[in-house]
């Protein structure tokens, strides 16, 4: 354990609230040792002279701001002056509040690798069982960690996401000049994955990528796009001509679902078909354990016009249509619940943080936030309200911790926020 990472003693309270506040106390104490289970691997990058706070005050401060909504190193400073006398009940703050500069610099030189290391631990004491899970694995550009000045490109990372339980599973950052062809692998090497469902898009439709799943004892369900111009070709051909026939004496599956939202009407027709009905396919036993292709139909109408896309799939799944739709709609939920959320909710994109190995570091905190505010299920409001009721009650800030930290909630099961 590295020097700094400490849990202040009981008899080292300065400030106590009521008495019915005492309780939170301990309670808080078991979620510090939770933390330190799980992040006690870390090692603090400054030398000693420098150690004016404990860097376990630092890093959860930081976390605690991240999920009231802190986009900066200031916010995380402003943030624990305003929540100064609650922290002292149960951080150690030798010197006061760190400063700023402090978080940059702390942030700056923690080895991310190790920090990554510490969150798939952690997240794996959240996630239950993955089997028949849809695990969607797609990358995501920081748009703000560009620095023309020192020649430094935009971190872009690849994560994986569970659909269903809404959590981050893991991030891994794409090298430069490299690209998600090597991270996907390296990602999927970290994850129990077994019995689930692997969704990826064309960039990601490697046989590298489906052997190491098929690995892994899951399956894949992957994007065919003109990357593979050889197999896309041959497959869109089939799929006209078959359809041209209404796919007379082909063993097909099909389903058709039409959804109205956000002011248009969206209708899906999925067909799915064993590999053996299509005949002569291309290279067909360099894709490990392939058993389907699909097609999908999009067509959206929209107010002032109608558009209509198509889109091919491999998977190692049978040709059930109805589960494939599934699959293969639940994709979407890591842009949608995840990716925008940490653009429009938490300010990614538009976050500033630069330097060292800060970048990579606060997108992993970002994700450590989004998985607890998800995992906190009595506030039945937006995300962005949760933030807010965070950072403005320290009681609910405690509820979101306890839900990802620690095995009960306040030992009280009344909810802090009313639907």
């Amino acid at each position: 354990m590295s020097q700094g990472f400490q849990i202040k003693p009981a008899d080292a309270n300065k400030n106590s609230h009521a008495q019915t506040k005492k309780k939170d106390v301990p309670e808080m104490r078991d979620i510090q040792r939770s933390l330190l289970k799980h992040f006690g691997e870390l090692k603090d990058p400054r030398i000693e002279r420098t150690k004016k706070h404990q860097l376990t005050d630092i890093l959860v401060i930081a976390i605690l701001a991240i999920i009231a909504g802190a986009q900066g190193w200031e916010d995380m400073e402003n943030y624990g002056i305003s929540k100064k006398t609650w922290l002292e009940e149960f951080l150690e703050l030798p010197n006061g509040i760190p400063s700023d500069d402090t978080f940059r610099r702390v942030f700056q030189f923690i080895e991310p690798e190790v920090l990554n290391r510490c969150f798939f631990g952690w997240v794996e004491t959240l996630v239950n069982s993955m089997g028949g899970e849809v695990i969607p694995i797609d990358g995501k550009t920081i748009r703000g960690s560009y620095d023309r000045n020192r020649g430094q490109s935009a971190l872009h990372v690849i994560s994986a996401w569970a659909s269903e339980q809404r959590l981050v599973l893991g991030q891994m950052k794409v090298e430069d000049k490299s690209n998600e062809i090597t991270a996907i692998p390296a990602l999927l090497e970290l994850l129990d994955i077994t019995g689930s469902i692997i969704t990826i898009d064309a960039m990601g439709t490697q046989t590298e990528i489906a052997q190491k799943i098929i690995e892994k004892k899951a399956d894949y369900v992957l994007a065919l796009k003109a990357n593979h111009p050889t197999l896309y070709s041959q497959v869109k051909k089939w799929f006209e001509e078959s359809a041209i026939q209404d796919f007379k004496s082909v063993d097909f599956s099909y389903d058709k679902k039409i959804n109205s939202a956000h002011h248009r009407i969206e209708e899906r027709q999925v067909f799915a078909v064993p590999i053996t009905a299509i005949g002569e396919l291309y290279q067909p036993r360099i894709w490990a354990g392939l058993k389907s292709v699909v097609m999908v139909i999009r067509v959206r109408h929209l107010w002032n016009k109608t558009t209509r896309e198509v889109h091919f799939y491999l998977t190692s799944l049978e040709h059930d249509a109805q589960l494939l739709s599934q699959a293969i709609r639940k994709h979407w939920s890591i842009e949608n619940q995840a990716h925008w959320t940490l653009d429009c909710t938490f300010g990614e994109d538009a976050c500033r943080i630069r330097s060292g190995h800060s970048p990579r570091n606060i997108a992993l905190l970002r994700r450590m936030a989004l998985n607890g505010l998800n995992r906190e299920q009595t506030c039945q409001r937006s995300l962005r309200q949760k933030m807010k009721r965070a950072a403005m009650n320290n009681d609910y800030m405690f509820l979101v911790l306890s839900s990802c930290f620690a095995d009960h909630i306040l030992g009280s099961s009344e909810p802090l926020c009313q639907p």
